[in-house]
């Protein structure tokens, strides 16, 4: 186990039944990067692979 599956664990348990939009996914990670600068990368590589997630050349 990764430890950052600790927060994915953390997410699935406190949140798993709810229902989000991607936009508000996308201003969520928006706001963790203004508040957070040093994750932008991290998080700009996470959101581009969950956006070309289907995308049929990868």
């Amino acid at each position: 186990m990764y430890f950052t599956d600790r927060g994915i664990e953390e997410l699935a348990a406190r949140r798993g039944d709810e229902d989000v939009s991607l936009a508000w996914l996308a201003e969520q990670l928006s706001t963790f990067v203004d508040l957070n600068p040093e994750f932008e990368v991290p998080v700009e590589r996470l959101a581009t692979w969950l956006a070309r997630l289907d995308d049929e050349d990868e």
